[in-house]
Protein backbone atom coordinates (compact mmCIF):
# COMPACT_ATOMS: atom_id res chain seq x y z
CA UNK A 1 0.00 0.00 0.00
CA UNK A 2 1.21 3.45 -0.83
CA UNK A 3 2.35 5.44 2.18
CA UNK A 4 0.45 8.58 3.09
CA UNK A 5 2.16 11.90 2.33
CA UNK A 6 3.57 13.70 5.37
CA UNK A 7 1.32 16.37 6.88
CA UNK A 8 2.03 19.98 5.96
CA UNK A 9 4.30 21.98 8.22
CA UNK A 10 4.64 25.66 8.99
CA UNK A 11 7.78 26.87 7.22
CA UNK A 12 9.66 29.94 8.40
CA UNK A 13 10.53 32.49 5.72
CA UNK A 14 12.94 34.46 7.89
CA UNK A 15 16.73 34.41 7.70
CA UNK A 16 17.83 33.78 11.32
CA UNK A 17 21.04 35.74 10.69
CA UNK A 18 19.20 38.87 9.54
CA UNK A 19 19.10 41.87 11.87
CA UNK A 20 16.43 43.64 9.76
CA UNK A 21 12.70 43.52 10.35
CA UNK A 22 11.70 43.05 6.69
CA UNK A 23 8.02 43.50 7.55
CA UNK A 24 5.44 44.92 5.13
CA UNK A 25 3.48 46.35 8.08
CA UNK A 26 6.28 48.57 9.38
CA UNK A 27 5.16 52.20 9.57
CA UNK A 28 1.46 51.41 9.77
CA UNK A 29 1.59 48.92 12.65
CA UNK A 30 2.37 50.34 16.09
CA UNK A 31 4.09 47.20 17.30
CA UNK A 32 7.62 47.84 16.02
CA UNK A 33 9.45 51.16 16.04
CA UNK A 34 12.80 50.02 14.56
CA UNK A 35 13.36 48.37 11.21
CA UNK A 36 17.12 47.82 11.24
CA UNK A 37 19.76 46.62 13.71
CA UNK A 38 17.29 44.71 15.86
CA UNK A 39 20.29 43.25 17.68
CA UNK A 40 21.26 46.72 18.93
CA UNK A 41 18.29 48.36 20.67
CA UNK A 42 18.80 52.15 20.96
CA UNK A 43 18.42 52.02 24.74
CA UNK A 44 21.28 49.51 25.00
CA UNK A 45 24.03 52.14 24.98
CA UNK A 46 22.42 54.06 27.82
CA UNK A 47 22.03 50.83 29.79
CA UNK A 48 25.66 49.86 29.16
CA UNK A 49 26.92 53.30 30.22
CA UNK A 50 24.81 53.25 33.37
CA UNK A 51 26.14 49.92 34.58
CA UNK A 52 29.70 50.82 33.60
CA UNK A 53 29.44 54.00 35.68
CA UNK A 54 28.43 51.82 38.62
CA UNK A 55 31.46 49.56 38.30
CA UNK A 56 29.95 46.66 36.34
CA UNK A 57 32.71 45.44 34.04
CA UNK A 58 31.15 42.15 32.96
CA UNK A 59 27.77 43.46 31.75
CA UNK A 60 26.40 41.21 29.01
CA UNK A 61 23.65 41.53 26.43
CA UNK A 62 21.87 38.54 24.88
CA UNK A 63 20.37 39.45 21.50
CA UNK A 64 18.18 36.37 21.34
CA UNK A 65 15.96 35.51 18.41
CA UNK A 66 15.19 38.61 16.31
CA UNK A 67 12.15 37.32 14.43
CA UNK A 68 9.27 34.94 15.14
CA UNK A 69 9.98 35.36 18.85
CA UNK A 70 6.55 36.39 20.13
CA UNK A 71 4.80 33.48 21.82
CA UNK A 72 1.91 35.41 23.37
CA UNK A 73 -0.09 38.04 21.52
CA UNK A 74 -3.19 40.02 22.46
CA UNK A 75 -4.89 41.28 19.31
CA UNK A 76 -7.99 43.35 18.61
CA UNK A 77 -10.67 42.00 16.25
CA UNK A 78 -12.49 44.58 14.15
CA UNK A 79 -13.78 45.00 10.58
CA UNK A 80 -16.59 42.92 9.08
CA UNK A 81 -17.31 39.19 8.75
CA UNK A 82 -16.33 39.44 5.09
CA UNK A 83 -13.08 41.27 5.89
CA UNK A 84 -12.06 40.79 9.52
CA UNK A 85 -9.11 42.77 10.83
CA UNK A 86 -6.94 41.15 13.51
CA UNK A 87 -4.03 43.17 14.80
CA UNK A 88 -2.87 46.18 16.82
CA UNK A 89 -4.17 49.71 17.09
CA UNK A 90 -2.50 52.27 14.88
CA UNK A 91 -0.45 54.66 16.99
CA UNK A 92 -2.54 57.09 18.99
CA UNK A 93 -5.85 55.68 17.71
CA UNK A 94 -8.27 52.81 18.17
CA UNK A 95 -8.13 51.97 14.47
CA UNK A 96 -6.97 48.38 14.09
CA UNK A 97 -4.14 47.62 11.69
CA UNK A 98 -4.44 44.13 10.25
CA UNK A 99 -1.07 42.33 10.57
CA UNK A 100 -1.14 39.00 8.70
CA UNK A 101 2.23 37.22 8.65
CA UNK A 102 3.62 39.46 11.40
CA UNK A 103 7.41 39.03 11.54
CA UNK A 104 7.46 39.11 15.33
CA UNK A 105 4.79 36.44 15.79
CA UNK A 106 5.67 32.80 16.09
CA UNK A 107 4.60 31.21 12.76
CA UNK A 108 2.02 29.09 14.57
CA UNK A 109 0.29 32.27 15.78
CA UNK A 110 0.12 33.60 12.22
CA UNK A 111 -1.35 30.29 11.06
CA UNK A 112 -3.94 30.31 13.86
CA UNK A 113 -4.92 33.88 12.92
CA UNK A 114 -5.55 32.72 9.35
CA UNK A 115 -7.80 29.96 10.64
CA UNK A 116 -9.67 32.38 12.89
CA UNK A 117 -10.28 34.82 10.02
CA UNK A 118 -11.58 31.99 7.88
CA UNK A 119 -13.93 30.89 10.65
CA UNK A 120 -15.20 34.45 11.19
CA UNK A 121 -16.02 34.79 7.50
CA UNK A 122 -17.59 31.36 7.00
CA UNK A 123 -19.74 31.57 10.13
CA UNK A 124 -20.64 35.24 9.85
CA UNK A 125 -19.16 36.15 13.24
CA UNK A 126 -19.49 39.89 13.83
CA UNK A 127 -16.23 41.60 14.87
CA UNK A 128 -16.63 44.13 17.68
CA UNK A 129 -17.74 47.67 16.85
CA UNK A 130 -16.13 49.82 19.53
CA UNK A 131 -18.21 52.93 18.88
CA UNK A 132 -21.56 51.14 18.97
CA UNK A 133 -20.56 48.51 21.53
CA UNK A 134 -22.00 45.82 19.28
CA UNK A 135 -20.57 42.71 17.67
CA UNK A 136 -19.45 39.37 19.02
CA UNK A 137 -15.67 38.88 18.98
CA UNK A 138 -13.71 41.70 20.67
CA UNK A 139 -10.16 40.42 21.10
CA UNK A 140 -8.16 37.25 20.80
CA UNK A 141 -5.15 36.10 22.80
CA UNK A 142 -2.80 33.61 21.18
CA UNK A 143 -0.40 31.71 23.46
CA UNK A 144 2.21 29.31 22.12
CA UNK A 145 3.31 26.12 23.85
CA UNK A 146 6.42 24.25 22.73
CA UNK A 147 5.85 21.52 25.32
CA UNK A 148 5.68 18.28 23.34
CA UNK A 149 7.66 15.33 24.67
CA UNK A 150 6.75 13.16 21.67
CA UNK A 151 9.19 14.97 19.36
CA UNK A 152 12.91 15.86 19.68
CA UNK A 153 13.74 19.02 21.63
CA UNK A 154 15.25 20.67 18.54
CA UNK A 155 11.90 20.47 16.72
CA UNK A 156 9.62 21.69 19.50
CA UNK A 157 9.81 25.41 18.87
CA UNK A 158 9.03 25.22 15.16
CA UNK A 159 6.20 22.71 15.74
CA UNK A 160 4.58 24.66 18.57
CA UNK A 161 0.83 24.76 19.11
CA UNK A 162 -1.43 27.65 20.08
CA UNK A 163 -3.93 28.20 22.85
CA UNK A 164 -6.65 30.49 21.47
CA UNK A 165 -8.60 32.69 23.91
CA UNK A 166 -11.66 34.34 22.37
CA UNK A 167 -12.92 37.48 24.12
CA UNK A 168 -16.67 37.34 23.51
CA UNK A 169 -18.95 40.35 23.79
CA UNK A 170 -21.47 38.85 26.22
CA UNK A 171 -21.94 38.29 29.93
CA UNK A 172 -21.53 34.51 29.83
CA UNK A 173 -22.00 31.36 27.75
CA UNK A 174 -25.78 31.49 28.21
CA UNK A 175 -26.16 34.72 26.24
CA UNK A 176 -28.12 34.72 22.98
CA UNK A 177 -25.01 34.84 20.76
CA UNK A 178 -23.32 31.88 22.47
CA UNK A 179 -24.29 29.50 19.65
CA UNK A 180 -21.96 31.40 17.31
CA UNK A 181 -19.17 30.98 19.85
CA UNK A 182 -19.72 27.21 19.91
CA UNK A 183 -19.66 27.07 16.11
CA UNK A 184 -16.41 29.07 15.99
CA UNK A 185 -14.83 26.75 18.55
CA UNK A 186 -15.87 23.71 16.49
CA UNK A 187 -14.46 25.30 13.33
CA UNK A 188 -11.07 25.98 14.92
CA UNK A 189 -10.84 22.50 16.43
CA UNK A 190 -11.95 20.75 13.23
CA UNK A 191 -9.50 22.67 11.05
CA UNK A 192 -6.60 23.02 13.48
CA UNK A 193 -7.02 20.19 15.98
CA UNK A 194 -5.43 16.72 16.10
CA UNK A 195 -7.52 15.34 13.22
CA UNK A 196 -6.77 18.20 10.84
CA UNK A 197 -4.01 18.35 8.24
CA UNK A 198 -1.94 20.50 10.57
CA UNK A 199 -2.41 20.20 14.33
CA UNK A 200 -1.70 23.77 15.41
CA UNK A 201 -4.52 24.42 17.92
CA UNK A 202 -3.68 23.29 21.45
CA UNK A 203 -6.85 24.48 23.19
CA UNK A 204 -9.63 27.05 23.04
CA UNK A 205 -10.90 29.28 25.85
CA UNK A 206 -13.65 31.86 26.02
CA UNK A 207 -13.54 35.06 28.02
CA UNK A 208 -16.69 37.12 28.49
CA UNK A 209 -16.42 40.90 28.46
CA UNK A 210 -19.06 43.61 28.04
CA UNK A 211 -17.19 46.59 29.50
CA UNK A 212 -16.94 49.84 27.54
CA UNK A 213 -13.41 50.46 28.89
CA UNK A 214 -10.07 49.55 27.32
CA UNK A 215 -9.75 46.51 29.57
CA UNK A 216 -9.31 43.48 27.33
CA UNK A 217 -10.46 40.64 29.57
CA UNK A 218 -13.54 40.20 31.72
CA UNK A 219 -13.61 38.13 34.90
CA UNK A 220 -15.34 35.04 33.48
CA UNK A 221 -13.30 32.37 31.72
CA UNK A 222 -14.43 29.05 30.25
CA UNK A 223 -12.40 26.23 28.75
CA UNK A 224 -14.34 25.17 25.64
CA UNK A 225 -12.03 22.93 23.62
CA UNK A 226 -8.78 20.98 23.52
CA UNK A 227 -6.45 20.37 26.44
CA UNK A 228 -7.39 21.99 29.73
CA UNK A 229 -3.83 22.81 30.82
CA UNK A 230 -1.07 24.49 28.85
CA UNK A 231 2.44 23.50 29.91
CA UNK A 232 5.80 25.02 29.15
CA UNK A 233 9.33 24.23 30.25
CA UNK A 234 11.03 27.08 32.11
CA UNK A 235 14.32 26.88 33.98
CA UNK A 236 14.27 23.10 33.89
CA UNK A 237 10.79 22.69 35.44
CA UNK A 238 7.32 22.13 34.01
CA UNK A 239 5.12 25.20 34.39
CA UNK A 240 1.34 25.30 33.93
CA UNK A 241 0.09 28.57 32.44
CA UNK A 242 -3.55 29.62 32.50
CA UNK A 243 -4.74 32.14 29.89
CA UNK A 244 -5.68 34.57 32.67
CA UNK A 245 -2.27 34.47 34.35
CA UNK A 246 0.66 36.63 33.33
CA UNK A 247 2.67 34.99 30.57
CA UNK A 248 5.96 35.84 28.92
CA UNK A 249 5.76 37.00 25.31
CA UNK A 250 9.33 35.94 24.51
CA UNK A 251 9.72 32.52 26.09
CA UNK A 252 13.18 31.86 24.64
CA UNK A 253 14.68 35.05 26.06
CA UNK A 254 12.91 34.53 29.37
CA UNK A 255 14.44 31.07 29.63
CA UNK A 256 17.87 32.58 28.97
CA UNK A 257 17.30 35.14 31.72
CA UNK A 258 16.08 32.47 34.11
CA UNK A 259 19.12 30.23 33.61
CA UNK A 260 21.41 33.22 34.16
CA UNK A 261 19.53 34.40 37.26
CA UNK A 262 19.51 30.99 38.94
CA UNK A 263 23.31 30.92 39.08
CA UNK A 264 23.34 33.91 41.42
CA UNK A 265 21.32 32.12 44.08
CA UNK A 266 23.74 30.38 46.49
CA UNK A 267 22.89 26.76 47.18
CA UNK A 268 21.09 26.17 50.44
CA UNK A 269 19.53 29.64 50.46
CA UNK A 270 16.23 30.69 51.94
CA UNK A 271 14.48 32.64 49.20
CA UNK A 272 11.56 35.04 49.00
CA UNK A 273 10.16 35.81 45.54
CA UNK A 274 8.11 39.01 45.64
CA UNK A 275 5.71 39.77 42.77
CA UNK A 276 6.00 36.07 41.93
CA UNK A 277 3.00 35.56 39.64
CA UNK A 278 2.49 31.84 39.09
CA UNK A 279 5.85 31.16 40.76
CA UNK A 280 7.93 30.35 37.69
CA UNK A 281 11.14 31.86 39.09
CA UNK A 282 10.66 30.53 42.60
CA UNK A 283 9.88 26.97 41.47
CA UNK A 284 12.85 26.90 39.09
CA UNK A 285 15.17 28.01 41.89
CA UNK A 286 13.69 25.50 44.32
CA UNK A 287 14.33 22.67 41.86
CA UNK A 288 17.92 23.57 41.00
CA UNK A 289 19.62 25.28 43.96
CA UNK A 290 18.87 22.94 46.89
CA UNK A 291 17.20 25.75 48.78
CA UNK A 292 15.97 25.28 52.33
CA UNK A 293 12.84 27.27 51.60
CA UNK A 294 11.22 29.31 48.85
CA UNK A 295 8.32 31.68 49.55
CA UNK A 296 6.38 33.16 46.63
CA UNK A 297 4.29 36.28 47.27
CA UNK A 298 1.69 37.36 44.70
CA UNK A 299 -1.34 39.66 44.86
CA UNK A 300 -3.23 38.03 41.95
CA UNK A 301 -5.29 35.17 43.39
CA UNK A 302 -5.84 33.79 39.87
CA UNK A 303 -2.22 32.59 39.84
CA UNK A 304 -2.81 30.10 42.66
CA UNK A 305 -4.13 27.23 40.53
CA UNK A 306 -1.24 27.46 38.06
CA UNK A 307 1.23 27.42 40.94
CA UNK A 308 -0.38 24.34 42.49
CA UNK A 309 -0.33 22.41 39.22
CA UNK A 310 3.28 23.38 38.49
CA UNK A 311 4.43 22.50 42.01
CA UNK A 312 2.82 19.06 41.69
CA UNK A 313 5.35 18.19 38.98
CA UNK A 314 8.45 19.07 40.99
CA UNK A 315 10.80 16.19 41.74
CA UNK A 316 10.00 14.49 45.06
CA UNK A 317 12.23 14.87 48.11
CA UNK A 318 13.69 18.24 47.17
CA UNK A 319 14.20 18.98 50.85
CA UNK A 320 12.80 22.45 50.26
CA UNK A 321 9.73 23.99 51.84
CA UNK A 322 7.82 25.86 49.12
CA UNK A 323 4.90 28.17 49.84
CA UNK A 324 2.73 30.57 47.84
CA UNK A 325 1.07 33.51 49.57
CA UNK A 326 -1.78 35.54 48.11
CA UNK A 327 -1.11 39.04 49.39
CA UNK A 328 0.32 42.43 48.47
CA UNK A 329 4.07 42.35 49.11
CA UNK A 330 4.12 46.11 49.63
CA UNK A 331 1.71 45.92 52.58
CA UNK A 332 4.12 44.18 54.95
CA UNK A 333 7.53 43.86 53.23
CA UNK A 334 9.59 43.49 56.41
CA UNK A 335 7.67 40.34 57.29
CA UNK A 336 8.44 38.73 53.93
CA UNK A 337 12.11 39.72 53.91
CA UNK A 338 12.74 38.30 57.37
CA UNK A 339 14.03 34.75 57.24
CA UNK A 340 15.30 35.04 53.66
CA UNK A 341 18.93 35.18 52.62
CA UNK A 342 17.95 35.94 49.00
CA UNK A 343 15.22 38.34 47.86
CA UNK A 344 13.97 38.34 44.27
CA UNK A 345 11.85 41.21 42.95
CA UNK A 346 10.14 41.31 39.57
CA UNK A 347 7.89 44.37 39.94
CA UNK A 348 5.51 45.97 37.44
CA UNK A 349 7.01 48.46 34.99
CA UNK A 350 6.43 51.32 37.43
CA UNK A 351 9.01 49.74 39.74
CA UNK A 352 9.13 48.86 43.41
CA UNK A 353 6.61 50.27 45.83
CA UNK A 354 8.24 52.84 48.17
CA UNK A 355 7.50 50.61 51.17
CA UNK A 356 9.49 47.76 49.59
CA UNK A 357 12.46 50.01 48.84
CA UNK A 358 12.37 51.33 52.39
CA UNK A 359 12.27 47.81 53.79
CA UNK A 360 15.19 46.69 51.62
CA UNK A 361 17.25 49.64 52.79
CA UNK A 362 16.47 48.87 56.42
CA UNK A 363 17.32 45.18 56.25
CA UNK A 364 20.57 45.55 54.33
CA UNK A 365 23.57 43.82 55.85
CA UNK A 366 25.03 47.07 57.11
CA UNK A 367 22.11 47.20 59.56
CA UNK A 368 22.03 43.53 60.51
CA UNK A 369 23.51 44.15 63.96
CA UNK A 370 20.73 46.61 64.72
CA UNK A 371 18.15 44.04 63.70
CA UNK A 372 19.71 41.31 65.80
CA UNK A 373 19.84 43.59 68.80
CA UNK A 374 16.09 44.01 68.58
CA UNK A 375 15.61 40.29 67.92
CA UNK A 376 13.29 41.11 65.03
CA UNK A 377 11.45 44.27 64.10
CA UNK A 378 8.49 42.18 63.04
CA UNK A 379 8.10 40.86 66.58
CA UNK A 380 8.28 44.12 68.48
CA UNK A 381 4.50 44.00 68.58
CA UNK A 382 2.39 40.86 68.30
CA UNK A 383 0.25 41.07 65.19
CA UNK A 384 -3.45 40.59 65.91
CA UNK A 385 -5.21 41.94 62.83
CA UNK A 386 -6.96 38.90 61.29
CA UNK A 387 -6.54 39.96 57.65
CA UNK A 388 -2.79 40.34 58.15
CA UNK A 389 -2.54 36.98 59.87
CA UNK A 390 -4.53 35.34 57.05
CA UNK A 391 -2.22 36.88 54.44
CA UNK A 392 0.82 35.45 56.23
CA UNK A 393 -0.57 31.93 56.03
CA UNK A 394 0.44 30.09 52.84
CA UNK A 395 -2.36 29.55 50.33
CA UNK A 396 -0.26 26.69 48.94
CA UNK A 397 2.24 24.65 50.97
CA UNK A 398 4.20 22.17 48.91
CA UNK A 399 5.87 20.19 51.71
CA UNK A 400 4.58 18.47 54.78
CA UNK A 401 7.38 19.83 56.94
CA UNK A 402 6.69 22.60 59.40
CA UNK A 403 8.29 25.89 58.41
CA UNK A 404 11.13 26.80 60.74
CA UNK A 405 11.41 30.17 62.39
CA UNK A 406 14.22 32.12 60.74
CA UNK A 407 14.34 35.31 62.74
CA UNK A 408 17.62 37.15 62.47
CA UNK A 409 18.17 36.12 58.83
CA UNK A 410 17.93 38.96 56.32
CA UNK A 411 18.68 39.18 52.59
CA UNK A 412 22.32 39.20 51.62
CA UNK A 413 21.51 38.98 47.91
CA UNK A 414 18.89 40.99 46.03
CA UNK A 415 18.01 40.03 42.46
CA UNK A 416 16.02 42.64 40.54
CA UNK A 417 14.30 41.75 37.24
CA UNK A 418 12.86 44.59 35.18
CA UNK A 419 11.43 45.59 31.81
CA UNK A 420 11.08 49.20 32.99
CA UNK A 421 14.41 50.95 32.51
CA UNK A 422 13.49 54.35 33.96
CA UNK A 423 11.88 52.85 37.05
CA UNK A 424 14.85 50.53 37.58
CA UNK A 425 17.32 53.41 37.42
CA UNK A 426 15.33 55.26 40.06
CA UNK A 427 15.05 52.19 42.30
CA UNK A 428 18.71 51.31 41.84
CA UNK A 429 19.84 54.78 42.91
CA UNK A 430 17.62 54.54 45.99
CA UNK A 431 19.02 51.15 46.96
CA UNK A 432 22.67 52.14 46.66
CA UNK A 433 22.29 55.74 47.88
CA UNK A 434 23.01 55.00 51.55
CA UNK A 435 25.55 52.30 50.69
CA UNK A 436 23.25 49.63 52.05
CA UNK A 437 23.46 47.70 48.78
CA UNK A 438 26.19 47.35 46.19
CA UNK A 439 25.40 46.64 42.53
CA UNK A 440 27.39 43.55 41.66
CA UNK A 441 26.40 42.41 38.16
CA UNK A 442 23.87 42.97 35.41
CA UNK A 443 22.71 41.19 32.27
CA UNK A 444 20.31 42.41 29.58
CA UNK A 445 18.10 40.36 27.28
CA UNK A 446 16.42 41.37 24.03
CA UNK A 447 12.84 40.58 25.04
CA UNK A 448 11.05 42.72 22.44
CA UNK A 449 13.21 43.15 19.31
CA UNK A 450 12.09 46.08 17.17
CA UNK A 451 10.50 48.01 20.03
CA UNK A 452 12.01 50.66 22.24
CA UNK A 453 9.28 52.26 24.28
CA UNK A 454 6.58 51.57 26.79
CA UNK A 455 3.24 50.38 25.49
CA UNK A 456 0.77 53.22 24.99
CA UNK A 457 -2.03 50.77 24.36
CA UNK A 458 -3.32 47.68 26.18
CA UNK A 459 -1.91 45.18 23.70
CA UNK A 460 1.35 44.13 25.28
CA UNK A 461 4.21 45.79 23.37
CA UNK A 462 6.95 47.07 25.67
CA UNK A 463 10.45 48.42 26.05
CA UNK A 464 12.86 46.19 24.14
CA UNK A 465 15.18 45.21 26.99
CA UNK A 466 14.58 43.09 30.02
CA UNK A 467 17.45 42.73 32.43
CA UNK A 468 18.43 41.22 35.72
CA UNK A 469 20.71 42.94 38.22
CA UNK A 470 22.15 41.44 41.38
CA UNK A 471 22.87 43.52 44.46
CA UNK A 472 24.92 42.46 47.47
CA UNK A 473 24.51 43.81 50.95
CA UNK A 474 27.42 46.00 51.97
CA UNK A 475 29.42 44.58 54.88
CA UNK A 476 32.72 45.46 56.47
CA UNK A 477 34.28 42.00 56.27
CA UNK A 478 35.53 40.53 52.97
CA UNK A 479 32.91 38.32 51.35
CA UNK A 480 33.15 35.82 48.52
CA UNK A 481 29.97 35.24 46.48
CA UNK A 482 30.37 31.53 45.86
Amino acid sequence: AASLPPPPVIVSTMDPASTCLNCTHFGSCSGCTHEFYLDKPPVLQEVTDFFSAHGIEDFTFSRGRLSEWRCRAKLAVRGTPEKPLIGLYQEGTHIVQDIPECRAHHPSINYAIKLLKQGISELGVQPFDEDAGTGELRYVQMTVTTYNTSIPVAQRYEQARVQVSLVWNSRDERSKNSEKLSLLQEFLWTNGGPRSNLHVIHSIWANFQTSTSNIIFGHKWRHIGGEADLWERFGGVDICLDPYSFGQANTLSFNSLLHKLIKYVPRGSTVVDLYSGAGVIGLAIAASRKCRSVRCVEINKMSKLSFEKSASRLPPNLGCTITWHNTDASAEPIHWLEGSSVAIVDPPRKGLHPSVINALQRVALSERKAFKAKSSLTKVKDEKRPWILRAREPAVHVDSTIMEESSGIWPETLIYISCGWDSFKKDCKSLISNEAWHLENAHAFNFFPGTDRYGFQPLDWKLSLCFTATFRGVIEDPYVLF
